[in-house]
């Protein structure tokens, strides 16, 4: 269990408890991003597997307008999922991530300080207080 630093209310603990949350949601969120470059790119491979058969197929012309549209594309202007990533990583995850650090160091919490203070209140039985 973490110890709660001296002179913190329950007001700063939930508010640090939310706060932490917040970053939870930002940290699920890349990982929904990351499923979305892998998405993306097991999508390129196939289509450009696809565009191989229809070339055996003997519609090479079909092949070549499809891949001219679409192989090597841009999923949003000027950028590949990977850099999507990269981006949301550097301008977005590491400031959040920084900024929830440095609200819990103002006050010497360590994370997860709300949990483990529900843990400990939801696991003591009523002849415990």
């Amino acid at each position: 269990m973490h110890a709660r630093p001296d002179g913190l209310d329950d007001d700063t603990v939930a508010a640090l408890g939310r706060l932490g949350a917040a970053l939870e949601a930002a940290e699920d969120a890349r990982g929904h991003l990351y499923a979305f470059h892998r998405l993306s790119g097991h999508a390129d491979l196939g289509l450009q597997e696809a565009l191989g058969d229809l070339r055996e197929a003997g519609h090479p012309q079909l092949a070549d307008r499809i891949a001219e549209v679409l192989v090597g594309r841009d999923v949003v202007r000027g950028m590949w999922t990977f850099q999507i990533v990269e981006d949301y990583d550097a301008n977005y995850l590491s400031v959040f991530r920084a900024a929830e650090a440095a609200a819990r160091a103002e006050f010497d919490a360590p994370p997860h300080l709300y949990e483990a203070e529900m843990k400990q209140r939801e696991q003591s039985g009523p002849d415990d207080s």
